[in-house]
C-alpha cells in the first residue's frame, strides 16, 4: 500500500474492514490523510541520527528553545521553594506521627452538615521535640465506609511545625477523620534530591529487527555510553530518546521495548529508614470519629449542572453512596450512548486513561473494536459505533513508557504530534493523562513534556477553538511500593506543575487526584466505580 516515487511517499487506497460487510476506504490528500474514521495517521515519527562514540561526556537530553528552557527553570524554582533544605542527621530528629498532636479547634458535642471542622496539627520528632519547620507530606481524609462516603481535607502548612487541617462536613452520620504522615519533611527532601539526581533508575531494552533474528540493546533518556548511539529525535520539540546502535541493524529497525528497574538508589542508608513500610503513611489521628447531624438547616439550594470551564474548589467534592458529588455544581445522570453520538473521543496517555477506553467498550454494547494489527497492552485501540457515528480511540504517550512486558514502538510518538495532526471541531474531545511513567525521572523531563503538549493544545485551540480539551490528573497509587521511584510525592509535584502549566488555556482538568483520595483507593488503577465517576464528569461536560 506504500511505495516511494522519487522522494514522494504515495499511499494507495487501502480497504479496512470494520465489521461484518461494512468497509472504509482510506485515501491520501497531499500531506494529510483524511478518513471517515477521522483517525490521525502518522507517516513518520522520528529523525534517526547516529551519534558518534564519546566516552568522556554523557549524552544529555537535547536542548530546546531558550524560551522553553527559561520556563522550565521558572517552574522548577517554584517547586524548589516548596521543598527547602532541611537538616537531617538521624531518624530520631525527623517527624514522628506518634509524638505529633492533632487538636480539634472549637470542639462540639454535635456537628452539623455543611460545617467546617478545623484541626491544628503540631508536629514533633521521635524525641518529642517540637519541630520548627514544615514541609511534611500529609494526606487528610474523612470517610464513612457504611455510607460509601469520603472526601479529602485541605492542609495548610504554616512552615513552622504547625498545620491547619480543614474538613467540610458534607454528609450526616458517623464520620471518621484521618491524617496520614506519608513522608516527613526530611524524607520529602531526600526523594526530591534523589529524583533529580539520575535518569538511570529504570533500564530500557530496545529490540531491533535484524533479518530473521532480533538484537537487543540498552536504551534511555540519557545514555552514558562509549559506543555509537541511535537518537530518536522529535525535531519540532527537541525531545529525544536514545539506544545503543546494534552492530548489524540500522537505527530505523527498532521495533519493541521493555523496561525493568535498575538496582540503584540515590538515597543513603540513613534516608532509606524513612521509607521502611512502618514509616510510610502512618496515622496521626487514631480513633477520631465524630457525629454529624442535619441540624434542621435549610434545604441546600439546587446547584447548577456541571459544565466545561467551571472554577474548581478545594476539595473538589465528596463521594456519597459510591457517587462523586462536586462542590460547585451537580452531575446529572447521562445516557452515554446518546451523549457520544457523533463524537470523536481521543484518549491520549497512560494506562489510567486506557481504563476509560475499556469502560467505554464495556458500557456501549454496539461499540465495536477495530483490529489495528498491534499487540500488547500498549497497543493503539480504536472502537466505533457506525450507526451512532461514535469514534473512540486510545493512544499511548511517547517515551518514557515503563513496562516489564515487551511492547511495540513501531507507532510510538509524542502526544504533541498527534494533537498537531488533529483537525478538531465542536464534536472532537481530547482527554490527556500524563504522569505515572515520569515519576522515576528528573522533574524537568515531565515539565518539558507538559509544556510541549501545552503548546500543541494552544495551536489546536487557535485553529479550532470549539475543540474540547480535558486534562485528567494523576490517580494516587499504592503507598508502599517502590517509594523512591513511584511515591505519590512525585505525583503530587507533577499535579502542581500541570495545573500551573495549563491554567492559561481554555481546558478543563478532571481532578482524579482529589477524587481518588476521596475514594481512598491507593491504587494506580482504581476500581470501575471510580472510573465510572471520572467518565461521568466528562459526559456532563460534553452533554
Amino acid at each position: 500500500l506504500l511505495f516511494y516515487k522519487g522522494s514522494m511517499l504515495v499511499i494507495l487506497p487501502k480497504i479496512i474492514m470494520l465489521h461484518k460487510n461494512i468497509f472504509y476506504v482510506l485515501y491520501s490528500l497531499s500531506s494529510q490523510i483524511w478518513t471517515t474514521l477521522k483517525m490521525p495517521i502518522s507517516l513518520h515519527h522520528w529523525n534517526f541520527i547516529m551519534k558518534p562514540s564519546c566516552p568522556e561526556v554523557p549524552l544529555h537530553p537535547v536542548a530546546s528553545s531558550a524560551e522553553a528552557e527559561l520556563r522550565i527553570k521558572r517552574i522548577m524554582e517554584k517547586l524548589d521553594q516548596r521543598i527547602p533544605p532541611r537538616p537531617f542527621t538521624r531518624v530520631t530528629t525527623t517527624t514522628s506521627a506518634a509524638h505529633s498532636t492533632a487538636t480539634i479547634l472549637h470542639p462540639r458535642g454535635a456537628y452539623c452538615r455543611g460545617d467546617q471542622l478545623d484541626i491544628l496539627l503540631e508536629v514533633r520528632d521521635h524525641l518529642g521535640h517540637r519541630k520548627i519547620y514544615g514541609g511534611d507530606f500529609l494526606r487528610a481524609r474523612m470517610s464513612s465506609p457504611a455510607l460509601k462516603a469520603g472526601a479529602s481535607g485541605k492542609v495548610t502548612d504554616f512552615n513552622n511545625g504547625t498545620y491547619l487541617v480543614s474538613f467540610t462536613l458534607f454528609w450526616e452520620g458517623w464520620v471518621s477523620l484521618s491524617l496520614l504522615l506519608i513522608h516527613p519533611s526530611e524524607g520529602v527532601l531526600a526523594l526530591w534530591r534523589a529524583r533529580n539526581q539520575g535518569y538511570d533508575k529504570v533500564i530500557f531494552t530496545g529490540q531491533f529487527a535484524s533479518g530473521t533474528s532480533h538484537v537487543n540493546t540498552d536504551c534511555a533518556l540519557v545514555l552514558n555510553s562509549s559506543t555509537e548511539l541511535c537518537e530518536y529525535l522529535d525535531t519540532q520539540d527537541q525531545e529525544a530518546f536514545y539506544c545503543v546502535r546494534p552492530q548489524h541493524a540500522p537505527c530505523a529497525a527498532l521495533t519493541h521495548m521493555h523496561s525493568k528497574n535498575k538496582d540503584i538508589s540515590y538515597l543513603s542508608k540513613q534516608e532509606w529508614r524513612l521509607f521502611e513500610r512502618s514509616n510510610v503513611g502512618v496515622e496521626i489521628m487514631e480513633n477520631n470519629t465524630i457525629s454529624v447531624s442535619k441540624c434542621n438547616k435549610k434545604t441546600v439550594p439546587m446547584k447548577k449542572k456541571c459544565e466545561f470551564g467551571m472554577a474548581s474548589t478545594v476539595p473538589g467534592g465528596h463521594v456519597w453512596k459510591d457517587t462523586w458529588n462536586p462542590v460547585s455544581c451537580s452531575l446529572a445522570p447521562i445516557k452515554m450512548k446518546e451523549c457520544l453520538s457523533g463524537k470523536f473521543i481521543y484518549l491520549m496517555g497512560d494506562s489510567t486513561i486506557r481504563q476509560w477506553m475499556e469502560y467505554f467498550k464495556n458500557s456501549i454494547s454496539t461499540l465495536k473494536s477495530v483490529d489495528l494489527h498491534e499487540s500488547g497492552k500498549f497497543r493503539h485501540q480504536l472502537a466505533v459505533d457506525l450507526d451512532k457515528s461514535i469514534n473512540i480511540q486510545w493512544q499511548k504517550h511517547g517515551y518514557p513508557l515503563i513496562g516489564s512486558l515487551t511492547y511495540s514502538v513501531k507507532e510510538i510518538e509524542y502526544i504533541a504530534r498527534v494533537i498537531d495532526r488533529t483537525g478538531g471541531e465542536k464534536n472532537t474531545i481530547i482527554v490527556i493523562s500524563l504522569g505515572q511513567h515520569f515519576r522515576p525521572f528528573p522533574i524537568d523531563v515531565f515539565i518539558r513534556r507538559a509544556l510541549n503538549v501545552h503548546k500543541a493544545v494552544q495551536r489546536l485551540l487557535l485553529r479550532s477553538p470549539d475543540t474540547m480539551v480535558i486534562i485528567k490528573s494523576e490517580n494516587i497509587r499504592e503507598m508502599h511500593n517502590d517509594v523512591e521511584r513511584f511515591s505519590d510525592f512525585h505525583g503530587y509535584i507533577q499535579y502542581l506543575a500541570i495545573n500551573d502549566i495549563f491554567q492559561d488555556l481554555n481546558v478543563d482538568i478532571i481532578d482524579a487526584w482529589d477524587i481518588t483520595i476521596a475514594y481512598g483507593t491507593n491504587s494506580v488503577h482504581p476500581p470501575q466505580s471510580v472510573v465510572r465517576n471520572q467518565i461521568n464528569i466528562l459526559l456532563n461536560y460534553i452533554c
